[in-house]
């Protein structure tokens, strides 16, 4: 069982930055890979990033690519997402979420994950 805690979300003007950090509880946090989803009102949950169990691999959203950097602790039991330039369309519910690693690839789609946070508010001004 992984029990996880987002926070960081906030609001902010475009082109800002914000980082959220997502505290996992349990001893087997460096088995799972870490994903970042998000949803708006009336929009599906999508895929904003993922990082691999080990850290070594990520994968990103085209929509976030080269303004949202996902990173991991597994010391601390943390994977955070840096997002920069961010623009009014980045404003959601942020989800982090756990899998069960898969090795070789990062699972894009929510039904992959097995743990989900609570989620926390990000909204971006224009």
């Amino acid at each position: 069982q992984v029990q996880l805690v987002e926070s960081g979300g906030g609001l902010v003007q475009a082109g800002g930055s914000l980082r959220l950090s997502c505290a996992a509880s349990g001893r087997t946090f460096s088995t799972y890979d870490m994903g970042w989803f998000r949803q708006a009102p009336g929009n599906e949950r999508e895929f904003v990033g993922g990082i691999s169990a080990s850290g070594g691999r990520t994968i990103y959203a085209d929509s976030v690519k080269g303004r949202f950097t996902i990173s991991r602790d597994n010391a601390k039991n943390t994977v955070y997402l840096q997002m920069n330039s961010l623009k009014p369309e980045d404003t959601a519910v942020y989800y982090c979420a756990a899998a069960t690693s898969r090795v070789y690839i990062i699972v894009v789609v929510p039904r992959g994950y097995d743990y989900w946070g609570q989620g926390t508010q990000v909204t971006v001004s224009s």
